[in-house]
């Protein structure tokens, strides 16, 4: 089985689309945070795993954490939010 590759938003698509990022806690994991993409109408587009996002980011220094992690997530938005 083939996995298809995933496409992203350009930077620019997507910092217009995106009105935040919310920390949530998982609904169908206890103990487990996700981080919601909510687009600048409230609708929800995707989400990330917490620790995986942290993860990518590495060790920011904790005044650039945020920051960090909102650039990450910015460069990941896939293309199909577009069509919800």
């Amino acid at each position: 089985m083939s996995e298809e590759k995933i496409k992203y938003l350009n930077v620019t698509e997507a910092s217009r689309l995106v009105g935040a990022i919310q920390e949530e806690e998982d609904i169908e994991q206890t103990n487990k945070r996700i981080l919601t993409v909510y687009s600048k109408d409230n609708r929800e587009l995707c989400w990330f795993d917490f620790e995986e996002v942290l993860a990518a980011v590495g060790n920011a220094p904790a005044g650039e954490r945020k920051e960090a992690v909102h650039s990450y997530i910015i460069n990941h938005i896939p293309d199909w939010v577009n069509e919800l």
